[in-house]
């Protein structure tokens, strides 16, 4: 049976992760729309919430997606930090092979902010090998941080396929303007 595991970014502490008014980050922006879409087309879709994600503890995420299954039938999604997260993930299981990897304005912290241990890995040059898919998401108008990242997995991987979108900032509903992502869901189907 197919899956799919969505991972959601790091939210900041005051305004998102503490905020009452606020979603969960597994629940906000287009991550609710995406996994009743996949469960629409019978793929069992999950969105880990990982605690204190506003702080990135690897060992925290860790716990959370190894909590699923992950076969050669995964689809694997993650937003900003969380796709950052499945490029180490990936990096350091190379007996890991799925199916799709979608990473959206993956963002991998290269020396812009206050070090973050959990970006501090080698990138396995045979991550896309081991994906029948692997496509890397960016906007022309994204976080300068966001887009060196991007810049970055493709110089490192240059074999996964690259999709630059015209003003969708950081893949938020604020910047998109909806919590709709169909072109996400089309990669993924």
């Amino acid at each position: 049976m197919k899956n799919a595991i969505i991972l959601h970014g790091m939210p900041d502490k005051d305004k998102e992760y503490y905020n009452p008014k606020e979603p969960s980050a597994s629940n906000a922006q287009w991550l609710p729309w995406l996994q009743k879409q996949l469960t629409v087309h019978d793929i069992k879709a999950d969105t880990p919430e990982v605690p204190f994600a506003f702080k990135p503890q690897w060992d925290l995420w860790v716990r959370e997606v190894e909590r699923f299954e992950i076969t050669p039938e995964t689809l694997l999604v993650g937003h900003s930090c969380g796709g950052g997260f499945w490029v180490r993930y990936l990096s350091e299981h190379p007996e890991i092979y799925v199916g799709t990897v979608v990473l959206v304005a993956p963002w991998l912290n290269l020396g812009h902010e206050e070090d973050i241990s959990f970006f501090d890995f080698e990138i396995d040059p045979g991550i896309v090998a081991r994906a029948k898919k692997f496509v890397i998401f960016a906007s022309d108008n994204d976080m300068q941080v966001v887009t060196d990242s991007s810049n970055f997995l493709r110089d490192k991987i240059p074999e996964a396929k690259f999709r630059e979108f015209h003003n969708y900032g950081h893949f938020c509903s604020s910047d998109m303007k909806t919590n709709e992502f169909p072109e996400l869901l089309e990669e993924l189907l």
